[in-house]
């Protein structure tokens, strides 16, 4: 074999045919461009000239000009991307793909070429961080996960996006809301009607910090929020609870859903009424996809790779963020609390972003408001440790009942849930219904009851 030959057969994997066979079916078809861009970028196609000329006839069907030879070489010479031979390879392109009907089988080994040097990238710089011998073995362990990670949602490498990439899925997403009437909930549904008209319900990408001092039900209004979005949207919830057991929670689930009585359930005096409850209740909940972690010693990083294992994830729920361990290795036990709780809330918006999904996190708040003589509702100030937590979220609530502190109040039973920061809406204070028999909230236009 000569050395040539082995040169070429060191080079990363590609397809010049499928390359070839995409760009033409694009240039003969104008009908099969907007398939093709959904599957494709720019960066899948390893020839710079292939790339140039995806690129061009992506940018004229955004304007909505014609795409064939003739225009896409000109559209080139204007962007500067032509040379002397572009013509004629455009009319090559379409001489060599008589039809465009195989035109996504040619997408895939596009991908799949694309996605194979993406794997190989990575190796290589893991290789790479390896061989520097520096960091923990943890440390590495995070990072290989996460560029494995990136390459799965096929953004290795990725560099900036021009808007008018950006722009077509902008106006996708509006034209769909608008088709809806206005009515479609941008967000995920926390399940309670007043606080969705509030938030637009709980974002992809955002950090939500539900805060509140204890004994207010923060753990069960997360546990209805988590429950209710599995059964609305089908997709999973994974909940991180570092204070509670496994059938702690479910017993608590169990009891909001039934309306079984969790004094009952904790006890075992149940009547018989109560275990059709139970049985209806259990039905429910197996039919969803919620998935619970007790490990109490669990870090920021060892959650972000369980949640990235996970399919169809929809909503991450953590109780509470001052139990987290915010150190991988023994270098960071030095640091002060109020360091390590905002590393933690940062990591926590980061993983948020990089899954795409609302991450709930529970915080405890401190002494401060029980201090105050006239007015004891949470304020963002109250936030315990660390300012960072209001910077790095996008929505923070805080639960307050006046009954907690005042048993002679009218306000019996009933919850304030205080919108203190909304990056995509207004901030506001809602009430909702609280239900200590069951360690459940519910909206005050609901009716609940039990038998007997």
């Amino acid at each position: 074999m000569s050395l040539e030959d082995q040169l070429l057969n060191r080079s990363m994997p590609h397809s010049p045919e499928a390359e070839q066979a995409v760009l033409g079916s694009m240039l003969i078809d104008g009908d099969c461009v907007k398939d093709v861009m959904d599957k494709l970028h720019a960066d899948d196609f390893y020839l710079q000239h292939n790339r140039d000329i995806f690129e061009a006839i992506c940018s004229m069907f955004i304007r909505s000009l014609p795409i064939d030879g003739v225009t896409v070489a000109g559209e080139m010479d204007r962007s500067g991307t032509g040379s002397e031979n572009t013509r004629g390879y455009l009319l090559q392109l379409m001489e060599v793909t008589p039809t465009s009907a195989n035109v996504m089988e040619y997408v895939r080994i596009v991908r799949d070429k694309a996605l194979m040097r993406a794997v190989a990238t990575a190796a290589a710089e893991i290789t790479a961080e390896v061989q520097k011998g520096a960091g923990s073995a943890t440390g590495l362990l995070e990072l290989a996960e996460q560029k494995i990670y990136d390459v799965r949602r096929g953004r290795a490498g990725q560099g900036m996006t021009p808007i008018s990439v950006v722009l077509p899925e902008v106006m996708d997403q509006l034209a769909e809301l608008m088709a809806n009437g206005g009515k479609t909930l941008p967000g995920l549904t926390t399940g309670f009607s007043v606080l969705d008209a509030k938030t637009n319900g709980l974002g992809k990408g955002n950090l939500v910090i539900l805060a509140a001092r204890p004994g207010m039900g923060k753990t069960s209004m997360a546990l209805n929020v988590a429950l209710n979005a599995a059964k609305s949207t089908g997709k999973t919830v994974a909940i991180f609870s570092l204070e509670m057991s496994k059938t702690e929670l479910v017993k608590r689930l169990i009891s909001g859903e039934g309306l079984v009585e969790n004094k009952r359930l904790a006890t075992g005096n149940l009547r018989e009424n109560d275990w059709v409850k139970i049985a209806e209740a259990a039905s429910a909940l197996s039919r969803t996809d919620i998935r619970i972690e007790d490990n109490s010693m669990l870090t920021v990083a060892e959650m972000n790779a369980k949640c990235r294992r996970m399919d169809n994830l929809g909503l991450v729920v953590i109780d509470y963020l001052q139990l987290m361990n915010g150190a991988d290795d023994q270098g960071r036990r030095g640091d002060n609390r109020q360091t390590v709780v905002s590393d933690m809330s940062r990591m926590l918006k980061i993983m948020a972003k990089n899954l795409g999904v609302p991450v709930l996190c529970l915080s405890q708040l401190s002494r401060a408001n029980e201090q105050r003589k006239e007015n004891k509702r949470p304020m963002l100030s109250d936030l315990r440790e660390s300012g960072a937590i209001e910077q790095d979220a996008d929505v923070v609530m805080f639960l307050y009942r006046e009954d907690y502190y005042d048993k002679q109040t009218e306000e019996q039973n009933i919850a304030e849930c205080i919108i203190a920061k909304n990056r995509h809406g207004e901030t506001d204070t809602v009430k909702l219904r609280w239900m200590p028999e069951f360690t459940s909230f519910g909206t005050l236009e609901e009716r609940y009851g039990d038998e007997e």
